[in-house]
């Protein structure tokens, strides 16, 4: 979850796309340079450990643009494929 975060806050949309899921992830991935991604708050997880195969992370991630400051509230889901986490979607 955190990788991801820094992959958005640094605007690195191949890294994003390398950490989806197959049977979720857009063919193309466009990020919006005039936001600003600058805190990440965990709110809590399910499972996601060492012999799971599927996870939740909630958390919030703080933003900037040039129309203010915002939030995104998410509960995240991933699932272990090949030994790395993927981000499936949001439930």
């Amino acid at each position: 979850m955190r990788s991801r975060f820094s992959a958005y806050a640094i605007g690195d949309a191949d890294y994003l796309l390398q950490t989806w899921h197959p049977s979720t992830k857009p063919a193309s991935l466009e990020l919006d340079p005039g936001i600003r991604w600058y805190r990440l708050d965990i709110l809590g997880g399910k499972r996601g450990g060492l012999l799971d195969t599927e996870g939740t992370v909630e958390f919030r991630a703080f933003y900037r643009t040039d129309a203010g400051a915002g939030e995104q509230h998410e509960l995240s889901r991933f699932t272990r494929v090949g030994g790395r986490w993927l981000y499936v979607d949001a439930a």
